[in-house]
């Protein structure tokens, strides 16, 4: 699907100048359609004078204060608008496309921005159409924030014309998804995975996406480079790493700041303490685990859809049904285990994946019957 946005820059809206700075404004409705509102951020430092960067934001249940609350302390920090859509919601794509026409057009009137530093964020539902959009605009947006989901279809890609920077919860059920996304794209981006549910990204970690952004912007040319920045950040992000137990993670955590950071920084002793890392054998075998436990997460779901499939075959319905019951109620189980373990968050995450799924899909009542007993308790 291409679709083709214009923004209008040229004239900045008076209202613009009642808009109080520094504080959430839950609804601002667009000039040109009543029908369209947005929950904004406007910095304290923002003047008409100097352009902005903005984040457009979409909530798959059109809340759009949530994701502004989230980069808000960012956004101040490094002088963003955020804009978070009131309409734009999970289901119908010409909803979305209107709602982000409409706040794009709304924003870019009413504000200076830099035209080349638009970007993108969403969860779940919302990362898709943020995602969507970015692929759409021949280069129109400069990065996609997207938490819990990925791609608009079931197309991989290896490169991307823009930086992604990705999020996941460890019992997500898009996890997988994520976790495949960062593996085959080669081109800039980072996912970052965090210990919870199919929720938006913490303040905290959206603040590491805005910096990433940062730092990729200076790499890229689309804005100047500051040392001092680049140095904070720099901190920041090693003495994370250098806090967590030698292993898998600190491997992941010290491999994606030599990528963050190549060509600003000197990387020489970071790079000798991957190359240690990734030779030991306990950092193999963590990841030899990590790779199995993806596999198998990927083979249950085949094997779930295989047998859902049969359900509406009468001759093959009832050992379909036998199948899926013996499944479901081992991963219940698994899922219920008092001790935190990958085992468990595996099974968390196709629970909450098919009861997301296939319970709004499949007229096999004694199915939907199933899926409502072993459906884990969903956080938004």
């Amino acid at each position: 699907m291409r679709i083709l946005l214009g923004i209008c820059l040229a004239a900045h809206l008076a209202a613009a100048t009642e808009l109080p700075k520094g504080e959430i404004i839950d609804s601002v409705t667009c000039a040109a359609d009543a029908s369209q509102s947005y929950s904004l951020y406007i910095p304290s430092n923002y003047t008409p004078g100097t352009s902005a960067t903005l984040l457009l934001a979409f909530d798959p249940r059109a809340r759009g204060r949530t994701p502004v609350e989230r980069y808000q302390q960012a956004a101040e920090a490094y002088g963003y608008i955020v804009a978070g859509s009131n309409n734009s919601r999970n289901g119908s794509w010409e909803v979305s496309i209107a709602a982000v026409r409409a706040m794009l057009n709304d924003v870019g009137a009413r504000f200076n921005i830099n035209q080349k530093r638009i970007y993108t964020a969403g969860m779940s539902g919302g990362a898709r159409v943020a995602m969507q959009f970015a692929l759409a605009s021949n280069g129109q947006f400069a990065g996609v924030i997207a938490s819990s989901a990925g791609y608009p279809d079931s197309r991989p890609r290896k490169t991307l014309p823009f930086p992604v920077f990705g999020t996941a919860g460890t019992e997500d059920f898009n996890f997988l998804e994520m976790r495949r996304l960062d593996q085959a794209l080669k081109s800039p981006h980072h996912v970052a995975i965090f210990e919870g549910s199919h929720v938006w990204l913490s303040t905290e970690l959206a603040t590491e996406a805005i910096e990433w952004m940062e730092i990729h912007a200076m790499k890229s040319g689309l804005r100047q480079r500051d040392s001092a920045i680049v140095e904070k950040i720099f901190a920041k992000r090693l003495a994370e790493a250098g806090a967590m137990q030698p292993g898998i993670a600190q491997t992941l955590a010290l491999e994606s700041i030599t990528a963050q950071f190549d060509g600003l920084r000197d990387l020489t002793a970071i790079t000798a303490r991957i190359t240690t890392l990734r030779r030991s054998k306990e950092v193999k075998a963590e990841a030899k685990k990590e790779d199995a436990i993806l596999s198998k997460e990927e083979t249950i779901m085949i094997d779930i859809a295989k047998n859902e499939n049969r359900l509406a075959d009468s001759v093959q319905r009832d050992e379909a049904l036998r199948d899926l019951r013996s499944t479901l109620r081992s991963l219940h189980k698994q899922s219920e285990a008092p001790k935190d373990s990958a085992d468990r968050q595996l099974a968390r995450r196709v629970l909450r994946g098919i009861s997301a799924s296939s319970a709004r899909t499949t007229k096999d009542a004694e199915y939907r019957a199933l899926l409502q007993s072993v459906r884990p308790a969903q956080v938004f």
